[in-house]
């Protein structure tokens, strides 16, 4: 995969993706709280097949292909298909939780590019996932760059998670992220083959421990 990016769109797409972006990512764990809570998740080892999977299964099939239409709404200034693939996204998280981490995260970032008199054509709640690529294609960033940027932002967050929840060293941590690196880079390529009919996700465990998190006894993040 060949990404070409200017100087200035890498520099745009670095702000997005930074930790001190304010929206709010990191007070939700989207399920890995509870899967640690049953011992589903108990070390490195088993953080990486549940982030894996994750990828593969969910980020691959469903956030990325939507991602990629909405980006090309925006670049075309058609905002009913931007609002189509806003709601589609919206209509496929199975649970309160991950609505709420999506639409929270949306929400932030609406009043983010607000104060930076950026217009938001859509209407109800906002997806992240399709603000991040409707901001990345108005500031002109190549598209298969701000798709990875966008996982990248996933991908930090729910191993900054697990380092809390697991927990996980911090070098055990970077090791995660290195190792991560080529599948995230991957899923985004083989996102771009995926057809409108087979765009969805199916992870029954994933909901399951999201569901399970809203009634959890003690909890650390969000649900």
């Amino acid at each position: 995969m060949a990404i070409t990016i200017t100087d200035l769109s890498l520099l745009k797409l670095l702000q997005l993706c930074s930790v001190n972006l304010p929206v709010g990512g990191f007070a939700f764990s989207q399920g890995l709280e509870t899967a640690c809570e049953i011992n589903w998740v108990a070390n490195s080892t088993d953080t990486k097949t549940w982030i894996e999977t994750q990828i593969t299964h969910s980020l691959e099939k469903l956030d990325f292909p939507c991602f990629i239409r909405a980006f090309h709404a925006a670049e075309n200034q058609d905002n009913d298909e931007l609002n189509y693939w806003n709601r589609y996204l919206l209509a496929s998280r199975e649970t309160h939780e991950l609505y709420v981490a999506d639409t929270a995260m949306g929400a932030a970032l609406k009043r983010l590019l607000k104060s930076l008199d950026i217009s938001i054509p859509i209407s109800g709640d906002i997806s992240f996932c399709v603000l991040f690529a409707y901001v990345c294609a108005h500031w002109n960033i190549e598209q298969q760059a701000a798709v990875m940027g966008f996982g990248w932002t996933w991908l930090e967050n729910q191993i900054a998670a697990a380092i809390k929840l697991v927990p996980l060293g911090q070098t055990v941590a970077q090791q995660l992220l290195l190792e991560l690196q080529p599948l995230l880079a991957a899923s985004v390529n083989e996102s771009l083959l995926i057809q409108d009919d087979d765009i969805g996700g199916n992870l029954p465990g994933l909901s399951l421990a999201s569901s399970l998190h809203e009634t959890q006894y003690s909890r650390l993040f969000r649900s």
